[in-house]
């Protein structure tokens, strides 16, 4: 029998950080497995009742790690931990942005590790006792007689053709709830990337506004002083040499060329920021279609776990049909047995006439 809900594989921890692992040859230096922090999340399949850390970047998977109790994570730095994976044959590293981040992702690691551990330790319990109750079972020596009506048969037939069905049925909206998973994985990725880009842009965006104000401060006061050293200046040549002397001049000429060189690098740094300000637009843009794409594929999700419901419905009533017709297949046999029977004391009862 089928499980009437069977939930896909949920995440239980999100956390960023740059991902790393051991170079095999040394087995010493660390070679980057991304350019940038992604996200690192732990998944837990309740079917299987087993925990696993999994990292996207891009479309390939950047870690798939199953946890298991004999795994220990261990922090080399403020900042950096690793922990060793003897499936994959590697060690991973991560990176974090804080000290609190690792603390956090460290803790969450020994409670999935001990969850594992008890997970681990149920299971060979049910096959101790799986194996207790196989055997003291009785054994068989021959098994019983099967008996065959056209009618019934048929239609037991049917009904197994009507669960191969269903199952193939099944299988596919599975596959396709799995890449469904997958999908929105890489959409979570690429919206934390996009938010974490975002964060990142509306502080220096902040930081340059408020420098702007300076800046147009100090710009106006420059140029204020530059039109008062240009009427200097022109005062200078109206009166010739009844004014300062040519040196006197000459710094002032050229404390107006320093105003006039600082002035064209601000307007310049002032441009740079209104660039950037576009660049913050796009990228609001983009984090909203981010958003769209996701909540799009939460909703095809829940069509998908919809349709698996109604299927594992349909195969339950199946299989409640074809308990019932076995049982009518049953009784119409226990009858027959009873007939036959009946019929083998009419045909003693005659011979022993005939023999009278």
């Amino acid at each position: 029998m089928f499980p009437h809900h069977r939930e896909r594989e949920q995440p239980i921890f999100c956390a960023r950080a740059h991902v790393f692992q051991i170079d095999p040859t040394t087995k010493r230096n660390w070679i980057p497995a991304s350019k940038h922090a992604v996200t690192v999340s732990f998944f837990y399949d309740a079917n299987r009742n087993v925990y696993r850390i999994i990292s996207v970047g891009g479309t390939k998977a950047i870690i798939n790690c199953t946890v298991t109790p004999s795994m220990t994570f261990t922090k080399t730095s403020q900042k950096f931990g690793q922990w060793a994976d003897s499936r994959a044959n590697t060690v991973y590293g991560l990176g974090f942005a804080t000290e609190q981040q690792l603390h956090q992702f460290s803790e969450k690691f020994k409670e999935v590790k001990d969850a594992a551990r008890l997970a681990r330790e149920k299971s060979q319990d049910k096959e101790l006792a799986n194996t207790a109750l196989s055997i003291a079972a009785p054994q068989f020596s021959q098994s019983p007689p099967v008996m065959c009506v056209n009618g019934p048969e048929d239609k037991l037939f049917r009904s197994q053709s009507a669960d191969i069905t269903l199952s193939s049925e099944k299988e596919r909206i599975k596959k396709m709830l799995s890449e469904g998973s997958i999908c929105e994985m890489n959409l979570e990725a690429e919206f934390f990337s996009l938010q974490d880009s975002n964060t990142k842009l509306v502080a220096a965006l902040h930081e340059a506004n408020a420098n702007v104000e300076q800046w147009k401060k100090q710009l106006t006061a420059y140029q204020e002083e530059t039109d008062r050293l240009r009427e200097q200046v022109a005062e200078l040549e109206a009166h010739g040499g009844h004014g300062p002397s040519d040196r006197l001049k000459d710094e002032l000429t050229q404390s107006l060329e320093e105003l006039e060189a600082l002035l064209k690098a601000k307007d310049e740094e002032i441009h740079i920021l209104q660039s950037k300000k576009v660049e913050y637009h796009e990228m609001e843009h983009d984090r909203d279609e981010a958003i769209h794409r996701l909540r799009e594929t939460e909703m095809r999700n829940a069509e998908l776990e919809r349709r698996i419901q109604n299927t594992e419905q349909n195969l339950n009533n199946s299989l409640e049909d074809r308990d019932r017709m076995d049982s009518e297949v049953q009784r119409a046999i226990e009858i027959l047995d009873i007939k036959i029977f009946d019929l083998n004391d009419l045909r003693q009862s005659l011979v022993k006439l005939i023999d009278k």
